[in-house]
Order: C-alpha cells, then structure tokens, then sequence
C-alpha cells in the first residue's frame, strides 16, 4: 500500500535532518524541509537524496525559512499540511550558545513555541503529530555530586534494559522522571522548548512528543563537535596532516550513540498511540579520554596520558604499523584553557528502558561500531584532502 504521509523537517540539513530524511523517503514518504538561506550551498548532508525541481514525482522538497520568524513557519506549515512535523533546527553547539545567548533563546526555545502555535492557529491539531527535539544536556549535573535521582533506575537492577560501563560508577542514570538542571544557554532554551511541548499537548490535546536523546554522532557529525573533532584529527595526525589535537575538559563522560539509531526512534515516537516523553540512550558512559584513545586504536596507534588538568597530555606510546613509528613518543593531545566552558556538565549517562519496552527501540551500533565508523569515514575524506594538496590544489582550511 502507497505511503502518503507527509512530514516536515526543521534542519533537514543537519546530521539528524539528512539521516531522517532519508529513512522517510525510504519508507514512502513525500518530506519537505526547512533550511536556512546562505549564499554558499549548505545541502552537502542530503545532497545524494536531492532531486531536480523539474524532474516528475519528487518526494523531497526545500523550503527557506527560519525558526525565529512566526510568519514564514506558518506559511510553510500551511501549504505542506504534514502529518508530522520533527523540529530539529537548532543553535546545538552548547559553547557557542555561551557566546549566543539571545539568538539561542529565540531559535532554539521561542522558536519551537512558533512551530507549536502555527499548528494550532491553522486548526491542525488533529492531523498533525509533532516530535521536539529535546536534549539531555537538560539534566545538566544532576548526577555529581552523589545525587540520587528520584524515580532513576539504578545501574545493574534487574529491571534496567541498560548496562552502565563497568568503569565509571554512578549514582543513578537519567531516566524521563529525573529532574533538570540545564547548565548551559543552550540547555535552558531546550528547556524552554520542553515543557511549551508538554504544555501545548496537554492544553490542546495536540500529539506533540518529546525526544530526550543523548549524545549521538556519525559520519556527518558537524566539524566542530568534539567526537567529529577527535576523528578528523586522528586521521590527520595518522597522515601526517596535523601534529596535534587540542582539547578541553578530557574527563567529561557521554552517553553517545550512533545517529542512525537514533532518528528511527524519533520516528518510533511518532508512530505510537499515545504522545508522550521518551529518554533515548544507550546506557554506556565514556570520557571524551576513552573516546580519543578508542579513534586512534582504529588507525593502530595507542596513545597514553599523563598529567592533570590544563597540564594533561597525550603520546603516542606504540604503533601497530611500521607507517606510523615515526609517530611514537609524539604528543598529539593537548589542553588548551579556551576550550573549558563557563558551567561544564560532567557526567551523563540515560536510561532507555522505557522507549525499549513501548517503543521497542533497540539500538544496533554500540561505541565501537560509531568510532569505526566515523575514523573510517573521515580517514577516507582526508586522504582524498592529502591527495588534492598534494597534486596542487586548494582544499578549505577548518579550524575551530
């Protein structure tokens, strides 16, 4: 039977909108996104899915528009008439929201508001569902300081779908009753963003969902996050692109799951009877440390730490390439101080129990499979970058 749903994606661009947007179109649906106007090509991430405006039967279709304009939501929620919306734009950088945080407030926070009131004005409360992206930075430090989470799952009960690292010992994990302590602009505008969520749902009956998810990377991870960041580095360093990687807080802990996984269970969220709030995460908590030394292992370099704080280093200590023993005793990690944010979130980690039992949602990548995945991936990109330079051509220049 044909498919003919219809959804809208706010940030169709970005890494959860690309990835979204062709697990839609795969299953049948016609999708229309939002992007942002830029006098440079920004459709890089959705590119192989983009059709000719000309060509018969198109299924996706670009609109150019912004959360922080009222008029130009309504207008394009009018025409498309979709049956469900996934509000993912967003300001997502939590550093850059310190450096932003008016623009934060109004995209990230108002702006899911002028989604949720558009809705409402043009009377589709009934036919239209909607999915916010909400984040877990919401929780902030709620797990330092030996807080227990009231209504938390403990780690290894019986009734925990999720396994903690056997490494870090913690207190409770997230779950969708823990409480909030956003510690960031960014966080404080989802914030915003969730509970206007809750509260057009239960004043207006609206199918309106929230999506708690935790950190989730992939291959087309914006450059400056810091799991994209670490790949990209490894694979310069390992080809002698880059001498060294520089970093803030090394031992802050993530929950971090694979993108792919994670859009499906937006979609999941949608497609249930009832709107409601679900956590989605994989249960396992690294250090941005772990995670570094897991991306070089995947070139076959081991990479050891030494010293504290602002002083912390990392060296190569061994190479399981003879390609790469020029390498060895190289420092190749580094603090730099600009790096440390103003409030810094230590630890997070979520349980998924629920969104596992209603949802039946079962991620299929754990931490390995992702940093496989991303140093494979961004391995690749450089070398075709070593390739251009070297025969004379100009590649753009990133750094953050």
């Amino acid at each position: 039977m044909k498919n003919n749903k219809v959804a809208l994606i706010t940030g169709i661009t970005g890494q959860d909108g690309a990835y979204l947007a062709e697990f839609l179109l795969k299953k049948g649906y016609t999708v229309h996104g939002l992007k942002r106007r830029s006098s440079l090509f920004n459709t890089d991430r959705i590119d192989h899915l983009y059709q000719d405006p000309h060509a018969k039967d198109q299924k996706l279709f670009l609109h150019y528009g912004d959360l922080t304009d009222s008029l130009n939501i309504t207008r394009i929620i009018q025409e498309t008439q979709p049956d469900e919306i996934y509000n993912l734009a967003a300001m997502s950088h939590v550093q850059v929201s310190f450096d932003t945080p008016e623009y934060t407030a109004n995209a990230d926070g108002t702006g899911t508001l002028r989604v949720l009131e558009a809705i409402r004005l043009l009377g589709l409360t009934e036919k239209t569902r909607i999915y916010q992206a909400s984040t877990s930075e919401l929780y902030g430090n709620s797990l330092i300081s030996g807080n227990k989470i009231p209504g938390a799952q403990q780690p290894g009960s019986q009734n925990s779908a999720s396994q903690q690292s056997e490494s870090q010992p913690l207190e409770a994990m997230l779950n969708e009753q823990s409480p909030f302590y956003p510690r960031s602009p960014y966080a404080v505008a989802k914030l915003y963003a969730y509970w206007i969520t809750v509260n057009y749902r239960e004043a207006y009956k609206m199918f309106a969902c929230n999506g708690i998810l935790f950190n989730h990377e992939s291959p087309i991870r914006g450059e400056t996050f810091v799991t994209r960041k670490i790949t990209r580095a490894v694979a310069k360093i390992a080809l002698g692109m880059q001498d060294k990687l520089y970093m803030g807080n090394l031992s802050a802990r993530r929950d971090w799951g694979h993108a792919k996984d994670y859009i499906r269970a937006m979609w999941l969220v949608l497609q249930h009877d009832t709107p409601d709030d679900y956590v989605i995460a994989t249960g396992t908590t690294t250090t941005v440390r772990d995670f570094i030394t897991k991306a070089f292992a995947e070139v076959g370099l081991t990479v050891g730490f030494t010293g504290t704080g602002a002083n912390e280093k990392g060296t190569i200590i061994a190479s399981e390439k003879t390609e790469y023993n020029h390498l060895i005793h190289q420092e190749v990690v580094a603090i730099d101080p600009r790096y440390f944010r103003p409030t810094e979130v230590e630890l997070l980690i979520g349980d998924a129990t629920k969104a596992r039992t209603v949802l039946n949602w079962i991620p299929e990548y754990d931490l390995d499979g992702l940093v496989k995945d991303m140093v494979k991936s961004d391995f690749r990109l450089m070398q075709k970058e070593k390739f251009l330079k070297e025969n004379g051509f100009n590649t753009l220049n990133y750094f953050e």
